[in-house]
């Protein structure tokens, strides 16, 4: 099969941009998009098949931000439901074997961008996006017997279809909030962001996430079912070295090896000393504010700063790159409903900025601690001075001392 454009692994890692893309889909500049793998029948996928639903690439003005919806449909009779999560993740993956396209993130929190040079190879149409998904897919997963490809550019449906990717989101994560460490031998591990973040590897564990938020410990066994000699893999966690900072026997030898021996111990459930590493598709961002000793987290979708003046995408271009930076952490969202959410540095009770939306979003879990109301967000204070004074005048229980670390 013939591109206007070359594929390969060694385009993993290309960056593009603002300068020098064409068009753009996702990012913290657009409301909706979304990804999402199906396991359907035989008779309901049309194989190879790729439909476009709203404007064209070649269609849309150069420069811009669009919404996006890409839709991966398959079907094979070696295929389960559990490996969906898996589909979904190597959409990244491909993307990014792609000459000029970029892909980051996932879920719901996509963003693509598209090389100006690739556009004027030829690559001026979401269809053979598509038919490069379609053959890398089938290619490189054998178990894969029919697929189809839709993308969605139309606002409006994109809109109406992300409502019900979001609760299936959430009983994956549902689902794996039943499991904790204790229970398990066996952790996983993921290089798939090496190309962007070389001594990068996520550690997987029933009470973390990978810090995309796309894969819990359920998902990674699925991958490495379906794909042995794959970017996931299983090992023993070993000997619990420090059950309160996370620290394994099993996860301090993967990430030496991973990590080309820049790092040699990890701790799962800490931000400092030996914190784990950061790629560059994570979620959210846990940092370390010194003036108040304690933490705050920023998400990718959020286009303000925080109290300490820094945007998400200053302050991941110092967490990320694969480095251990301590007191900024890339993170899974859904960590923030983990039991062992830096357990070691106080957890939950240790927060006291949040932008709204998360605060909102994970209301449940912050009044279980007593701290819903006691944490500041955007509409309460805008730089460091003003959160010591919001913190001191609502009684946060970590600045009045009330929350001791364990250990």
């Amino acid at each position: 099969m013939e591109f206007h454009i070359d594929l390969g692994p060694q385009y993993e890692g290309e960056s593009i941009r603002k300068e020098d893309f064409y068009v753009e889909f996702g990012g913290s500049a657009v409301k909706y998009k979304f990804e999402r793998a199906t396991l359907k029948s035989p008779e309901e996928v049309e194989h190879e098949k790729v439909e476009i639903i709203g404007s064209d690439i070649k269609d849309l003005e150069e420069g811009g931000s669009y919404p996006l919806a890409i839709l991966i449909d398959v079907a094979g009779e070696e295929l389960e439901p559990d490996m969906e999560p898996v589909i979904e993740r190597r959409i990244h993956m491909y993307s990014n074997y792609v000459e000029g396209l970029w892909h980051m993130a996932q879920r719901n929190d996509i963003w693509l961008r598209l090389s100006k040079n690739s556009f004027k190879k030829g690559l001026n149409s979401l269809r053979e996006v598509g038919e490069i998904y379609n053959f890398l897919f089938t290619s490189e997963i054998p178990q894969i017997e029919k697929i189809q490809t839709t993308f969605i550019t139309d606002e409006k449906r994109i809109e109406e279809l992300l409502p019900s990717a979001l609760e299936v989101y959430e009983a994956r994560d549902a689902r794996a909030r039943e499991l904790k460490d204790e229970d398990v031998d066996e952790f996983y591990y993921c290089v798939l962001c090496q190309s962007f973040a070389p001594t990068h590897c996520c550690i997987v564990t029933p009470s973390r996430l990978a810090n995309c938020g796309a894969m819990n410990w359920f998902d990674c066994k699925a991958a490495y079912k379906l794909d042995p000699e794959g970017p996931i893999a299983g090992f023993p966690k070993g000997e619990c070295l420090d059950p309160l900072k996370g620290e394994f026997s099993g996860a301090n030898k993967i990430v030496a090896e991973k990590s080309l021996g820049n790092y040699d111990r990890v701790y799962l459930h800490s931000a400092f000393e030996h914190p784990h590493t950061s790629c560059g598709c994570f979620q959210a961002i846990c940092f370390y504010i010194p003036e108040v000793d304690a933490f705050g987290i920023i998400h990718r979708d959020y286009g303000g700063v925080t109290p300490a003046g820094l945007k998400f995408s200053t302050m991941a271009g110092d967490t990320s790159g694969g480095k251990q930076v301590e007191g900024s952490c890339g993170m899974a969202l859904e960590l923030l409903r983990s039991a062992k959410f830096f357990q070691a540095d106080g957890g939950r009770k240790r927060l006291v900025w949040l932008p709204k939306e998360i605060k909102e979003r994970y209301k449940e879990f912050l009044e279980a601690d007593g701290v819903y109301d006691k944490i500041a967000t955007e509409e309460d204070v805008s730089n460091t001075d003003e959160l010591v004074e919001f913190l001191e005048k609502v009684g946060h229980p970590w600045i009045k001392g009330e929350v001791e670390l364990p250990g």
